[in-house]
């Protein structure tokens, strides 16, 4: 399958300084980014909690697919460069593919996230408060709509 950024070979691209938030926790969210070049850190209640660097990763989907405002600030670590995907349900609408690439993404995203969460069960098996936080987070992981 095409990479977002081959999908997104028409958007516009923006330059974002070192400092800059491309988005702000709790503002509405209607676009889609895609990373050209630079890194981000993704900050939510003013706690890091990601940095994004990967060419072709996208950023703004989770505000997007749910119709929600964004979840976290999004700030540039160093100069960078991202498509701009604007009214991106509108444009996912008219372009599966570009929805079945994200889909596909979200889902490796997922499957990460379980077999580090089965890894740190693991590791944490002698410990009961370790093991139900765990399994607390794979609950909220396994059922939509319920946290």
């Amino acid at each position: 399958m095409a990479s977002l950024l081959t999908l997104t070979y028409s958007s516009p691209t923006l330059d974002v300084a070192k400092g800059e938030e491309l988005v702000t926790q709790g503002t509405p969210g209607r676009d889609l980014y895609v990373l050209e070049s630079g890194k981000f850190v993704v900050e939510r209640n003013g706690v890091a909690i990601a940095t994004i660097e990967h060419s072709d990763a996208m950023i703004g989907e989770m505000s997007v697919l749910l119709g929600r405002p964004h979840s976290a600030t999004v700030r540039a670590e160093r100069d960078s460069k991202v498509r701009v995907v604007r009214d991106a349900m509108r444009i996912l609408e008219k372009h599966p593919e570009l929805a079945l690439r994200i889909a596909q993404l979200q889902s490796q995203r997922l499957d990460a996230t379980s077999a580090l969460l089965v890894e740190l069960n693991h590791e944490h098996v002698d410990k009961p408060a370790e093991r139900n936080l765990i399994g607390r987070i794979f609950s909220t992981l396994m059922t939509p709509g319920q946290h």
